[in-house]
């Protein structure tokens, strides 16, 4: 592909807000579009690498600011719940500042905070740091999906949405393997400091290429302040809920009850406030869409699927295999390399069959590599989690790429925007509910299995006597050697609890995935276009 003269870039930039160029169409620059997008894309992996690049690295940090095992957890979760807030926010900044505008104002906090976080010496200081750089950083990722839905030309869009799609389930997964590395290879703060680089590229190419569209200054009179309180009251305590509830028995702690009340409250008030008010920050017309509808669905469960999968398999490892982080790196190396090589088939897919299709068969493929896991034992490791992780990274792949046409395929031009960021908020909270949901079934089932394996064993049998006292024999040369008998066999059983209680987990997963897929038949036909723009359909 050849770039078109340089002043037709200018006419595409000059092209009302939200609307893209026409397939065909000689205005095209592809020099242009495809440097500019490919900043976005960078951009776009850097704010959701930094979701899970701490996660395999939270020991060493902690011992690097001096914190609690407690407050540790904050690091991550400070980064999440200011981000829910800009990605639904993102939809409306852009419209009136312009894209460009704002992926460069998203990208410069993002990195001044990255250095911040890094060179944080204090729990205190760096939980704000992390805080701010999710909030500002969260506009770089619902972004990326608009340009791919407005700038680009009908037939290339399947391409566009391919690469997102690599982005979207490729960094949460690479995220624990990388920072881990990075770790054991420099230190903790180059979690942070690998940021510097990638972000200076990504302001240079989207600051000299990425003149997609142009802000409407007038969107300012008006701005719905009490939509962006209640928005903000509502995303934040439902996340806060979702990420801590797990850890603090959820009613029984008063701050989980009472935010629960605030989302319960603020939720509904938003939704009609977003209804009611002429210039609302979030548009949810979008809904009306019924193909939007499924998708903002499917999305959800796509989100519980990546990471719920990426959440339960490295926790398994450490806790039960007690791996490193480099090893645990090593065994998810197999999903990665499998979404990857599935990319490209699905965009040709896309183009050939019904999107339907391939998020059923996508949906089905993840359920059935995650039921598989279901019968875990103490001894899984790489090669008995290989085909589990195969199927779950061709799976969610194709069911995310046909996910994203059947959303956003049949939206008007003016609506992508907002939809965009409804799609990637959607995938967001299904990712929370889903880390809610497999927390909750750990912590109950493992004291479940171990009520059960305990309550089975006959301590009067002669192969438990003959047991223990061969244990006791062991630890002769300890203090108390009875006592350390009994606390070797109370490890054992809950080890064997815990690998129960993460089968249970992994069919709680699946049985998701193959729900979803059912669910996916009530969206409309849709094929990727070849040359015409999208429908309008309702």
């Amino acid at each position: 592909m050849t770039a078109a003269d340089p002043a037709a870039a200018g006419a595409v930039a000059a092209r009302p807000a939200g609307e893209g160029p026409v397939a065909g169409h000689p205005e095209i620059s592809w020099t242009m579009l495809l440097l500019g997008f490919a900043g976005m894309v960078v951009g776009q992996f850097m704010a959701i690498l930094d979701i899970q690049i701490v996660a395999a690295s939270l020991p060493q940090i902690q011992a690097g600011v001096g914190a609690s095992a407690d407050e540790i957890s904050w690091i991550q979760t400070a980064y999440l719940i200011p981000e829910v807030v800009m990605i639904p926010l993102s939809g409306f900044l852009s419209r009136l500042w312009g894209t460009q505008r704002l992926f460069m104002a998203s990208c410069a906090g993002f990195v001044l905070m990255s250095v911040a976080t890094g060179l944080s010496n204090s729990i205190d200081t760096m939980i704000l740091f992390r805080a701010i750089q999710g909030f500002v950083g969260g506009a770089m990722i619902p972004t990326v999906f608009a340009v791919a839905f407005t700038a680009f030309p009908p037939e290339r869009r399947v391409t566009a949405s391919v690469v997102m799609g690599l982005i979207v389930t490729l960094a949460p997964t690479v995220g624990p393997t990388l920072g881990g590395h990075l770790t054991e290879w420099l230190s903790w703060r180059w979690l942070f400091f690998i940021n510097v680089g990638p972000g200076l590229l990504v302001m240079f190419l989207v600051g000299r290429y990425g003149n997609f569209d142009k802000g409407d200054a007038s969107l300012a009179k008006g701005f719905d302040w009490w939509g962006l309180g209640l928005m903000a009251a509502f995303l934040m305590s439902m996340q806060f809920v979702l990420e801590e509830g797990a850890k603090n028995d959820w009613f029984d702690d008063t701050h989980i009850l009472l935010l629960t009340v605030v989302a319960a409250i603020a939720g509904p008030i938003f939704i009609w406030r977003s209804l009611t008010y002429r210039q609302p920050i979030v548009e949810l017309r979008a809904f009306g869409n019924r193909n939007f509808l499924v998708g903002f669905v499917m999305t959800f469960v796509v989100g519980f699927a990546l990471f719920g999968g990426t959440f339960l398999l490295p926790l398994f490892l450490g806790r039960v295999r007690e791996y490193s982080s480099a090893e645990v790196g090593t065994t998810m190396v197999v999903s990665g390399l499998a979404m990857f090589a599935t990319g490209p088939f699905a965009g040709r897919l896309v183009r050939m069959l019904d999107a339907r299709v391939l998020m059923f068969g996508g949906f089905m493929m993840c359920a059935w590599g995650m039921w598989e896991a279901h019968a875990v034992t103490q001894e899984w490791g790489f090669w008995q989690f290989a085909s589990v992780q195969a199927f779950r990274g061709v799976g969610v792949m194709l069911a995310m790429i046909a996910s994203q046409q059947v959303t956003m395929s049949t939206l008007p031009p003016h609506m992508v925007k907002n939809a965009s960021g409804l799609v990637n908020l959607s995938r967001n909270v299904g990712g929370a509910f889903g880390l809610a949901i497999l927390n909750t079934s750990l912590t109950t089932n493992t004291a479940l299995h171990m009520a059960e394996l305990t309550s089975a064993i006959d301590q009067s049998s002669q192969g438990m006597r003959q047991m223990m006292a061969g244990m006791t024999q062991r630890f002769a040369e300890s203090i108390d050697p009875a006592g350390a008998a009994m606390k070797a066999v109370y490890g054992i059983l809950t080890r064997q609890a815990t690998t129960l209680a993460f089968g249970d987990a992994f069919a709680l997963l699946g049985v998701m995935c193959a729900g979803a897929a059912f669910i996916t038949l009530l969206s409309r036909p849709v094929r990727a276009p070849t040359g015409a723009p999208p429908s309008d359909a309702h």
